[in-house]
C-alpha cells in the first residue's frame, strides 16, 4: 500500500510541524548533495525555520555562490559584500601601515635619531622613557650579578669542604704510616741487651752488630738473614782479636 496523499497546507499542530520540518529538511539537503555530485553543479541551499534558525548547504562555499549569483543578476554593479570586504581589508592594511610607521619613528627616537621635530614635552617624555628603561636594565644586571655571586660562593664552600676532607684523609694516612713504622720488628728483640752494660755480650755481639742488624731488618731482611750476614764479621773479629793477642 502506498502512502496517502497529504494535503499541502500549514500544519497547525506545532509538534507535528516541527517533526515534518526536520524530516523534509533532511531530505532536501540530501537531494541537494546528490544533485551537486551527480551533475557537477554548484548548489547552495538556505533554510530559515519558523523560529528563525538558519540551515544552509553549499558544495562550493556559500559566500562564493552568493557572489556569483549577484554578479550574474547585475554584472554592471559591484556586489555589496565584495565591496565591504575590500573596504575593510583596505582599512586594516592602512591601520597596520600607520602602526608600523609609528613604531619605526619611535625606535629612531629611542636611538637618538630624528628628534629634530620633537617639542620640549616630547623630549622630556622620551628622556623619562630612556631613564626608566636604563633603570630596568641596571636592575636586571644587578640581579644576574647577584645570582652569579651566590653560585660562586656555593662553589667556594663546596671546594673548601672537599679540601678539608682531603686534608683529614692525608693526616689520617700519615698517622697510620707513623704507627706502622713504630710497631715494626726491632733487632734488639733478637739480641737481648745486658742492663748493667752498654755493650751487648750475648753470643759475643757488639752494639755495632745490633745496630747493623736493625738496619738490615728495616731493609726487609729477616733475623736469620741478619745472623748469616753477620757471621763472617764475627769470624773476622775473632781472628783479629787472636792476632792481637799473639802480638802482645
Amino acid at each position: 500500500m502506498g502512502r496517502g496523499k497529504i494535503e499541502i497546507k500549514k500544519i497547525e499542530n506545532a509538534n507535528n510541524r516541527q517533526v515534518t520540518f526536520s524530516k523534509r529538511r533532511g531530505g532536501l539537503v540530501k537531494k541537494a548533495k546528490e544533485l551537486a555530485i551527480l551533475c557537477d553543479a554548484e548548489v547552495a541551499l538556505i533554510i530559515f525555520s519558523s523560529s528563525g534558525r538558519l540551515y544552509e548547504f553549499s558544495n562550493a562555499g556559500m559566500r562564493q555562490t552568493l557572489t556569483r549569483y549577484k554578479k550574474f543578476i547585475n554584472p554592471s554593479e559591484p556586489t555589496v559584500v565584495e565591496h565591504r570586504e575590500e573596504k575593510q581589508e583596505t582599512m586594516e592594511v592602512d591601520i597596520l601601515k600607520e602602526e608600523i610607521s609609528k613604531l619605526k619613528a619611535k625606535q629612531m627616537q629611542l636611538l637618538g635619531k630624528d628628534i629634530s621635530g620633537l617639542s620640549m614635552n616630547d623630549l622630556q617624555h622620551l628622556e623619562d622613557q630612556l631613564n626608566g628603561g636604563l633603570l630596568t636594565v641596571k636592575d636586571k644586571k644587578e640581579q644576574l650579578l647577584a645570582d652569579q655571586l651566590q653560585k660562586s660562593r656555593l662553589k667556594e664552600q663546596l671546594v673548601t669542604l672537599e679540601n678539608e676532607t682531603l686534608r683529614r684523609q692525608v693526616e689520617e694516612l700519615q698517622t697510620f704510616l707513623q704507627s706502622s713504622e713504630r710497631s715494626g720488628p726491632r733487632c734488639l728483640d733478637f739480641y737481648p741487651v745486658n742492663r748493667n752494660k752498654t755493650v751487648v755480650e750475648h753470643s759475643g755481639v757488639s752494639t755495632d752488630t745490633v745496630h747493623n742488624c736493625g738496619v738490615d731488618l728495616q731493609l726487609g731482611l729477616s733475623s736469620e738473614d741478619c745472623r748469616k750476614r753477620k757471621a763472617p764479621e764475627r769470624k773476622n773479629c775473632s781472628s783479629h782479636s787472636g792476632s792481637r793477642g799473639s802480638l802482645m
